[in-house]
């Protein structure tokens, strides 16, 4: 006998109530931020060890050239990006947790190729190439994993608990660069980098131990099992009426998206992420322009430029004694202002978020450059030990602290938003890869970041110091304007609530749009009966065939 779906009676009664388990189950993935941020901050310290500069450039050298910063710097994000765009298709064919899980994997191989075989330069790039992998697996699909599992009243919170994992790996690698760096012998590189490899363990045996996502299983037309893991991750009995009605919304969507866009092989899945057209605010081209241009906009905030290089760039000054100190206080201030985010992006929602968080950005990126030019880090004289150093102490101090207040905008917006929104705004049948897109993107410019910074601040290449920040800050008005004016509100609504709200509003309008009704009542009242388990599996397992 063909067991039925439940089809809900209003909008509101499509997810179980959040349990602390559930919460728990979910919050968890976010440790794989610490992956992204561990390396953001520990390759800055590495990067000014004496031991690791004469491991790679010789004994005669006083730091690596602003080819070699590029080329280490940038060459992870390289791999990150690939692993990335890969990650897509590999999380549609064997689920979020195995791909997450052998992106652990392939980063723990990366980090014991630079572990033990860091000295040279060669080695500490196949090491990092290798290990970019490995992240862009995982910074990919555990965004679109969160997103996937995470009930829609805390889905923002959750999300943002990535972003809060990031800052923390960036804090753990100051706090063990500075106990490290003054060590004369290999330890004082080999020791940061070793450590990730605790990261990649932590996280693979996790995920191991959690649910893969019921919308995966959907997908691939395993409904049943999508029953038992949505029953697991809301704290709720299998024949609970609850998990009975979300089913109906996942199953019921799934099958409206498959029907609206059909992606029958691999070429035509990709290509249903650019499908539409660029003026409909519904159409997927539309939705893989707004992930890539968030996770864009984000790298052009200029945030990765103080975390990857703010120790040689203070140290240029020759204002600050202890750059090392400089650089954790403002991973300490990431940390600490980022759980902000938890509250504000569920109460105010993700476009307020964006907006103001961009103009407080913008304000800050012009003052630090302003006060440069004019009295501060360019000001240079010569001291009696004929060492330059800024002129003005007072100014420089003035400008880290607006540093300071610009990575509490960004900790507190931008961080978190952008990485909420990409695992909000794709439907089913392309999220894996327009997630995987958006991350991509990332990477994609955290590479070209990392590429052209050296030579935009190097001593011995453009030398621009402080005025480099009139970039930022210009990058910065460039992503206030396109929030304000592209960026929809998802605050509160289901994924599949999403979808609807992208064909029924613009995104202007869009935190004004309320849900009226639910795909699974509508497919109900067009087949005059309630939607059997059995037809559906059936249908999306010929689907996949």
């Amino acid at each position: 006998m063909s067991t039925k779906l439940a089809v809900p009676t209003t909008v509101e009664r499509i997810e179980a109530p959040v349990t602390l388990k559930a919460y728990l189950m979910c919050a968890f993935a976010s440790f794989g931020g610490i992956f992204f941020g561990y390396d953001s901050g520990y390759i800055n310290g590495v990067l000014s060890s004496r031991v690791f500069i004469t491991a790679i450039a010789g004994p005669d050298a006083q730091a690596i050239s602003s080819s070699n910063t590029s080329l280490i710097v940038s060459i992870l994000s390289a791999g990150t990006f690939f692993g990335a765009l890969i990650a897509g298709d590999l999380a549609d064919f064997i689920g979020r947790k195995w791909t997450i899980i052998a992106g652990c994997v392939i980063y723990t191989v990366g980090v014991v190729i630079q572990m033990f075989a860091a000295s040279a330069l060669a080695t500490i790039v196949v090491g990092r190439l290798v290990a970019g992998f490995g992240v862009g697996f995982v910074s990919a699909i555990i965004i679109l994993y969160m997103s996937e599992i995470a009930p829609r009243k805390v889905r923002g919170a959750i999300v943002s608990g990535y972003q809060f994992c990031i800052t923390i790996g960036i804090m753990l690698a100051s706090i063990i660069n500075n106990f490290t760096q003054d060590r004369a012998d290999s330890g004082s590189y080999r020791i940061p980098i070793g450590i990730q490899f605790a990261w990649g363990l932590i996280l693979a045996i996790g995920i191991f131990c959690l649910p893969d996502s019921p919308r995966y299983f959907v997908k691939r037309g395993r409904v049943e099992q999508a029953r038992q893991v949505l029953a697991r991750l809301r704290g709720q009995p299998v024949d609970s009426e609850l998990i009975e009605l979300e089913l109906a919304e996942i199953v019921a969507n799934a099958d409206y998206e498959r029907r609206a866009i059909p992606t029958d092989s691999w070429f035509g899945s990709w290509a249903a992420c650019f499908s539409g057209s660029v003026f409909n605010a519904s159409s997927n081209l539309r939705r893989t322009i707004l992930g890539t241009s968030l996770q864009m906009m984000q790298q052009w905030t200029g945030v990765n430029f103080i975390f990857y290089y703010s120790t040689p760039f203070l140290s240029s000054t020759g204002a600050i004694d202890d750059p090392f100190l400089i650089s954790m206080i403002f991973t300490i201030v990431n940390v600490c202002s980022t759980p902000i985010s938890f509250y504000t992006v569920e109460k105010f929602g993700r476009l307020p978020l964006l907006v103001y968080g961009a103009l407080g950005m913008l304000i800050c990126q012009f003052i630090v450059a302003i006060v440069g030019v004019t009295v501060g880090f360019n000001k240079l004289t010569t001291n009696a030990a004929g060492v330059q150093v800024a002129q003005n102490i007072g100014a420089v101090n003035a400008q880290v602290a607006f540093i300071a207040i610009f990575i509490f905008f960004f900790a507190t917006t931008w961080g978190p938003g952008a990485w909420v929104l990409i695992g909000e705004i794709f439907p089913l049948p392309i999220r894996s890869r327009g997630v995987a897109l958006s991350t991509a993107s990332n990477w994609l410019w955290n590479t070209i970041i990392s590429v052209i910074t050296p030579y935009l601040v190097g001593p011995d290449e453009a030398n621009l110091r402080s005025s480099v920040f009139f970039l930022w800050g210009s990058l910065c008005t460039c992503a206030f304007v396109y929030a304000y004016f592209l960026v929809p509100e998802t605050k509160g609504l289901t994924l599949e609530q999403v979808d609807r709200m992208f064909e029924e509003t613009t995104p202007r309008k869009s935190s004004k749009w309320k849900p009226s009704a639910t795909y699974a009542s509508e497919a109900n009242h067009e087949a005059g009966a309630h939607l059997p388990h059995e037809k559906l599996a059936k249908d999306n397992v010929e689907h996949h065939a």
